[in-house]
């Protein structure tokens, strides 16, 4: 997986979250997205990378400004067992 987190600016309240959330789903594919506007940023998780510019285009087309683009590939996490994951084999 891939770990894209992207610096948002002009995110105001729950809607702007909602809309960018919207506009990244509908033009990449992606597994996971999520947007803060306290934080001023949207992490998105892909299989594969995404193309900054066309991400920077559909951002900036909600009239949302982006300020920065980072991507990491990111490790399978182990899945969580819980108390009783101890016990399984």
């Amino acid at each position: 997986m891939i770990e894209t987190t992207v610096k948002i600016d002009g995110m105001m309240c729950g809607m702007c979250e909602a809309h960018v959330c919207d506009v990244i789903r509908q033009k990449f594919d992606v597994k996971k997205v999520s947007a803060s506007y306290s934080k001023g940023q949207a992490v998105i998780l892909s299989e594969q990378p995404i193309n900054e510019s066309e991400l920077r285009a559909a951002i900036k087309a909600t009239g949302y400004e982006v300020m920065a683009v980072t991507s990491a590939a990111q490790a399978d996490k182990p899945k969580k067992g819980g108390l009783f994951g101890l016990f399984r084999h």
